[in-house]
Order: structure tokens, then C-alpha cells, then sequence
């Protein structure tokens, strides 16, 4: 399943990429009413987020940790401290 979403988004991301600046202000007819092409790219983006919001919501109400938190709780790398700068005077 995780395979096939991050699948989903990979295609949505190569056709959205691919399309031209200039396109994303053509206007188009959409759910009876008018919109561009940037307004539905908006809408596609903020209804996926809103479902992936839900996905995540029903996997931890369930007992399943995400995997993108899965991931965030694994122990980062630590990045050696940079020695302090001498004061000069």
C-alpha cells in the first residue's frame, strides 16, 4: 500500500512539474463553474493533504505509527559541535 501511494505522488509530481508556466492561467471549465489550471493544481494539493490528514489520523487511532513518524523518531545522526571561536580583544 505504501508503495502504491508513494507511487501516486511520484506521477502527480512528474505531471505537474511538467507542465508549462504559462498553461497554469488557462482557464477551465470545472465542476460547472471556472477555474484555472493552477486553481485546481491548489485544490488537488490541499484534498490530498486533507486525505493523507485523515489516513493519518485513522493509523494511529488503530495502533499503526505512520511512516513518515516511524521515520522522525529513528535517532538522528548528531552533527559534531563546532569549536567555540576564540574572543579576540
Amino acid at each position: 500500500m505504501i508503495a502504491t501511494l508513494k507511487d501516486s505522488f511520484a506521477h502527480a509530481r512528474k505531471a505537474i512539474t511538467a507542465m508549462p508556466d504559462a498553461d497554469l492561467d488557462k482557464s477551465l471549465d470545472w465542476f460547472g463553474g471556472k477555474n484555472t489550471e493552477r486553481g485546481v493544481l491548489l485544490f488537488v494539493t490541499r484534498h490530498a493533504a486533507e486525505h493523507l490528514g485523515q489516513s493519518s489520523a485513522y493509523a494511529r487511532f488503530v495502533g499503526v505509527v505512520p511512516p513518515w513518524t516511524e521515520d522522525a523518531q529513528k535517532p538522528q545522526k548528531q552533527k559534531p559541535e563546532a569549536a567555540p571561536k576564540p574572543k579576540q580583544q
